[in-house]
């Protein structure tokens, strides 16, 4: 059905960090921080993380509306939407496409989650949440912030949801490869606890795992083929996470996947029911009382953004649990056709099920009023 004039939510956007977001690092790191830099032949604009190999091609990473032919074509600093770092020219934006709201993730603080430093990390972290809280402050019911926290401790990790949520985040964001253990681990409870008390849903976003992304990736064939499997990460942590009993431990915590799409969900859920069923008997399982799908329908959350399956797997799916986003100011998004490309992988769809989609899922989950 048409999407008409009825006002959007983004449950997956972005800014475009700047040397500006981590000004304010631990001064024993401000030789270090992640700095601006220009490469004509190769990258154009990107960010430099020392103690990583790799560097964020803002350039071409942030190229919304800008053609796919074109993406190649380096581009300067003074070439990216302002609109990337900029919160009045983010809200022209979104006043274009008729996005009451946008929930706001990192791009730069993506590759950070790969650092090996896990204090420098966290001093990366800390000094981007209080530029993005800044950032956020400008339209604090437009623009929601999704806090970075490093997690060196459980104990740590819940004082920093606590401090996220004084800050006015409405989320937290944990990168996909933990410091300790692994995120089934008990050791975590004191964090998924922190969590619920204070209405902080966990989100991991894809490729801030070096199972998808980083140097260390490999795939057969083509290297286009490291853009396909960019969702792998976030796969194996709800796999990890259900089978691991985390659920089961605390049923009512909220998990979002961000941008890894949502029309794998029906299959996915069948293969890890499909294992407990079968294979439960001997291999190793955590303490879970109910088949895994129910926990992935219960606890786990999708955003998407032109997946066109997902009109086709709708009524497998729980409705409330998936959400559209733009994910501006990306290339991969929807800007500035998001109006028709709704329209596109809705088709089909009922009344109900594409409200709850492109606002009301993402409303009730976010407390937007």
């Amino acid at each position: 059905m048409a999407i008409g004039n009825r006002p959007l939510i983004s449950a997956d956007s972005h800014v475009a960090e700047t040397e500006d977001s981590f000004a304010s690092i631990e001064r024993k790191y401000y030789d270090r921080r992640p700095r601006a830099a220009y490469h004509l032949e190769a990258l154009g604009a990107f960010m430099e993380i020392p103690g990583l190999d790799m560097k964020v091609p803002m350039g071409s990473l942030c190229r919304a509306g800008v053609p796919p032919e074109k993406w190649g074509i380096p581009v300067d600093w003074d070439e990216i939407h302002p609109a990337g770092y900029d919160p009045k020219a983010r809200l022209e934006i979104q006043d274009e496409e008729g996005i009451a709201a946008e929930v706001i993730y990192p791009s730069v603080g993506m590759v950070i989650c790969l650092h090996p430093d896990i204090d420098y990390k966290k001093a990366c972290m800390d000094a981007y949440n209080r530029w993005l809280a800044e950032f956020c402050e400008t339209a604090p019911n437009r623009l929601l912030g999704i806090g970075m926290m490093a997690c060196r401790t459980a104990e740590e990790g819940a004082r920093e949801i606590r401090e996220l949520k004084a800050m006015g985040f409405r989320g937290v964001m944990l990168c996909g490869d933990p410091h300790f253990e692994d995120y089934d681990s008990p050791a975590y409870d004191p964090v998924w606890e922190a969590s619920i008390e204070h209405g902080m849903p966990i989100n991991f976003h894809i490729l801030t795992s070096r199972d998808s992304m980083g140097p260390d990736v490999k795939v057969r064939g083509p290297r286009m083929i490291q853009q396909i499997i960019t969702i792998r990460g976030n796969q194996n942590i709800v796999m990890m996470m259900v089978l691991g009993g985390v659920f089961e431990r605390h049923p009512d915590l909220k998990v979002i996947m961000v941008e890894n799409d949502a029309g794998w969900i029906p299959h996915f859920a069948f293969r890890l029911d499909h294992a407990w069923e079968k294979h439960r008997w001997w291999m190793e399982v955590g303490a879970i009382q109910r088949k895994p799908s129910e926990y992935v329908h219960e606890n786990i959350y999708a955003t998407f953004q032109d997946d066109y399956s997902v009109q086709h797997v709708i009524n497998a799916v729980n409705l409330e649990r998936v959400m559209w986003a733009t994910d501006f100011p990306h290339g991969d998004g929807t800007y500035p056709e998001s109006r028709r490309v709704i329209d596109e992988i809705t088709e089909g769809m009922s009344e109900h099920q594409v409200q709850s989609v492109v606002h009301d899922n993402a409303a009730a989950l976010y407390g937007i009023s």
